[in-house]
């Protein structure tokens, strides 16, 4: 009851914690007002960056939500010029994060990350198809071992969000449900696969390393 309550953070949030903290110590004493908005906001700060444990399937024949989050896209389309999968069909799968989800993004599926890719980019509204190809974003390319052309996860920054944080590095071994990082405030996450049968809906909300999104 206690985890759930008070959840561990994630590494990255600690110091904006501490920072709310000091200044909601700082505004109460000149402001009940502004020290009780700033606690809300300390609140609010220290949920933002909750990392709870998950309880993982385990089952390579499915993949599992890399984001908490609401699916707002389900599209079968051309895979990531940057990876050099452009002439490949992916089903993509869009989960658009909230600022009052859970950040934490986990791996669909175990494997190896062949692959990670940085670009640099706008900071237009996540929800926006088009974040997918102007917005600032970090690309995994995981061999899973089910199909030729493997899955890629892509961590999109989003209207509000500044930082994509990455918690594995290119040829490390992963297991299903691992986490891979997460983005700071409001953001999304694209996730690209192939050969699989689709198990979610648009609206649909989903749960990291829990909701499974697509079964062989």
């Amino acid at each position: 009851m206690l985890e759930k309550i008070f959840p561990k953070i994630h590494q990255e949030g600690y110091k904006f914690l501490a920072i709310s903290v000091v200044l909601t110590l700082i505004l109460w004493l000149i402001s009940d007002l502004f020290g009780f908005i700033f606690t809300l906001i300390t609140i609010w700060v220290y949920y933002f960056f909750r990392d709870p444990e998950r309880t993982i399937i385990s089952d390579e024949n499915y993949l599992v939500s890399p984001a908490d989050g609401l699916i707002t896209a389900i599209k079968d389309t051309n895979g990531p010029i940057e990876l050099g999968l452009e002439n490949k069909t992916f089903t993509r799968v869009s989960i658009f994060m909230n600022v009052f989800n859970c950040h934490v993004n986990r791996s669909p599926s175990s494997g190896n990350i062949e692959d990670i890719f940085y670009k640099p980019g706008k900071f237009l509204n996540a929800s926006l198809d088009k974040a997918s190809e102007e917005n600032e974003r970090n690309y995994f390319k995981i061999k899973d071992g089910k199909t030729d052309d493997g899955i890629v996860v892509v961590q999109i920054a989003g209207l509000i969000a500044r930082r994509i944080v990455t918690q594995t590095q290119k040829n490390q071994d992963i297991k299903q449900g691992d986490r891979i990082g997460m983005i700071r405030f409001g953001s999304r996450v694209d996730l690209y696969f192939n050969k699989r049968k689709i198990m979610v809906k648009v609206g649909q909300n989903v749960i990291a390393g829990e909701s499974l999104i697509a079964s062989l």
